[in-house]
């Protein structure tokens, strides 16, 4: 089944260019030189992926990641960075918020195209394992994949909150903490999940709900 990507990049010479090349490669491709236009028809494309420029008019692709990031069915939508800006802390603030991978122009078709297909593969690797662990949970009959993790009630309830697309922010105001303690608690479930990201963290949330109504 064809992969959908949407592109989004105000540089439409250069949008035609990646959609002609992407289309090429058997993909489906939507294109669109703004962020509100790509939001307003996120239902109608259903992407498997979105490609966005960062510096762009209006709203530019920080600001479309946290909406992406904090909306309930698209929270989980694999987004690529494909952005002029190369500087560290630029990079630093596109995985933080969320991005899957940050390519910066002038790029090569074939590296962006290697990223793309990781990114799937790695995705289908991910559901293949979360199947497997489902099925050996309920052979071992466990109540909890975390059970043996030692969560913090802290740390639990900022995992649910991730699991449900909440922003650093939103679960900072959720929980009545700073955004600076939200990032450690984030970051010591990564470490105790061995998760790398919150993609992955939010995924493994959602395989303990699904263990925990088979239990039922």
């Amino acid at each position: 089944m064809k992969k959908t990507i949407l592109l989004i990049d105000d540089d439409i010479n250069l949008l035609n260019s990646m959609a002609s090349y992407l289309i090429s490669e058997d993909f489906t491709i939507h294109i669109t030189t703004n962020v509100c236009n790509a939001l307003n028809n996120l239902t109608i494309i259903q992407p498997d992926l979105i490609i966005t420029d960062i510096m762009m008019p209006n709203i530019d692709g920080y600001e479309l990641i946290k909406r992406i990031r904090s909306t309930k069915n698209w929270h989980q939508t694999p987004i690529i960075f494909l952005t002029a800006k190369g500087m560290t802390q630029d990079r630093i603030l596109g995985y933080n918020l969320g991005c899957n991978a940050y390519l910066a122009k002038p790029f090569y078709p074939e590296e962006l195209i290697a990223i793309i297909n990781n990114i799937f593969q790695q995705l289908e690797f991910y559901k293949t394992n979360i199947n497997h662990n489902i099925q050996k949970v309920q052979n071992k009959k466990q109540n909890s994949i975390f059970d043996s993790l030692s969560l913090t009630t802290k740390e639990y309830k900022v995992l649910l909150l991730v699991s449900k697309g909440y922003t650093n922010k939103e679960i900072a105001n959720k929980i009545n903490s700073s955004i600076r303690n939200v990032e450690k608690y984030v970051s010591r479930l990564l470490n105790k999940t061995k998760t790398r990201n919150r993609t992955e963290l939010a995924k493994l949330a959602l395989l303990n709900s699904l263990n925990k109504l088979k239990g039922e």
